[in-house]
């Protein structure tokens, strides 16, 4: 493996600043996807209700810059809406861990996940347990939603709530819940698999999505950091469609046994989960990274065939269908719990190399007062 480039995201020094009484706590820190739309990237610090665009510069070195915000709350009916004057790193954040970009709607999940207090070091035994104890949910996590992208005159590709007339007319929606859960967590509630797993916090090896991807049949993946169950990650295949008395609303659709409302593949990747999936063709490109807050093996795998299935499934780690095509460092350098590989995508002018981005980034990736870098690595097809 070789790193063959770096890509240079160049962030809006206001909007990278996510907490105005925070100087510590910045956009370009914790990435946690990136999708390629056009001449655009788009990604998301997974403590904030927003998503960012940066588009391609001219000259020799890839470059991203002029930076877009846009809000989800002011496209979306959110379970739990900011206050007026709330900035983005203290809004309930939605924890966005997933994008994908197919038929006009950029396609967008949070992490449906709950989440455990830290320890804090300087604080008394009996708070650290205390603290350690404390298990809560941000509403806004339960979010599987679409959004239309139009062009603009320049080309960009925008986000809007309502595109279109009459029967081209597309509303920005999202699956049918609210601050407490959705009918995703409500139908995987007493699946023998999953269901006993949403009571668990997302870094406990408990239920928590980290990668979306649509199939070529309009239907959604959804890729599990965890459960991790006896070393077999697990994929979520669902379908949707608008309510008809209300376009901004989706509902889940049968399309597994029995008429169950989601197909469930479970895949062997060395004991790891998914961190972020990607479509590429008819395969599935995984990025395999460790349940829990770990320094950690980090691997993307190439499930062939996996962006079309057409029944639930079970891929072994030897399976001709699973092939591991990249290891990514877990550093750039020796500090331990930085350069987490969060997010992936292909760049169309460049399909041998994929990008990779980073949460938990390293201090030494930062450029000036709010430039990250991000790689570029060959794949082993």
């Amino acid at each position: 493996m070789s790193r063959a480039a770096s890509v240079l995201l160049n962030f809006d020094p206001a909007l990278n600043q996510l907490d105005p009484q925070d100087s510590g706590k910045e956009l370009r820190q914790g990435l946690s996807m990136v999708l390629e739309i056009g001449p655009t990237l788009w990604v998301a610090n997974d403590e904030t209700l927003t998503l960012e665009r940066l588009t391609r510069q001219p000259g020799p070195t890839r470059t991203y810059a002029d930076h877009t915000r846009f809000a989800l709350h002011e496209l979306l009916r959110l379970p739990v809406p900011p206050e007026d004057d709330q900035a983005p790193g203290e809004a309930p954040e939605a924890d966005i861990e997933g994008l994908d970009y197919a038929d006009g709607y950029l396609w967008l999940v949070g992490s449906h996940s709950l989440k455990r207090r830290k320890a804090k070091a300087g604080t008394s035994v009996a708070k650290n347990q205390k603290r350690l104890a404390d298990v809560s949910t941000d509403g806004n996590r339960y979010l599987l939603a679409r959004v239309p992208v139009v062009f603009d005159a320049a080309g960009l590709p925008t986000l809007v709530a309502v595109a279109g007339e009459g029967r081209d007319r597309r509303h920005a929606a999202r699956l049918q819940g609210n601050d407490e859960g959705d009918e995703l967590t409500h139908a995987l509630a007493d699946d023998p698999h999953l269901g006993p797993f949403l009571a668990i916090p997302g870094k406990d090896n408990g239920f928590d999505i980290e990668g979306l991807a649509v199939t070529p049949d309009g239907h959604v993946l959804l890729g599990l950091r965890g459960p991790v169950l006896r070393g077999w990650a697990v994929v979520l295949e669902v379908a949707l469609a608008p309510d008809p008395a209300d376009p901004t609303v989706l509902h889940l659709q049968p399309i597994g046994p029995d008429g169950a409302l989601f197909r469930k593949h479970f895949v062997q990747l060395r004991g790891l989960g998914i961190r972020d999936m990607l479509r590429d063709g008819a395969d599935l490109l995984l990025l395999a990274g460790p349940t829990m807050d770990l320094d950690a093996p980090v691997t993307v795998f190439r499930w062939r065939g996996g962006a079309a299935p057409q029944a639930e499934s079970v891929v072994f780690a030897d399976d001709s269908q699973l092939t591991p095509v990249l290891d990514v460092p877990t550093s750039r350098t020796s500090r331990l719990g930085t350069d987490r590989a969060e997010g992936i995508c292909r760049l169309t002018d460049d399909p041998t190399r994929l990008l990779v981005v980073y949460d938990a980034a390293d201090p030494a990736r930062f450029q000036g007062p709010s430039s990250v870098t991000a790689d570029l690595f060959r794949l082993d097809e």
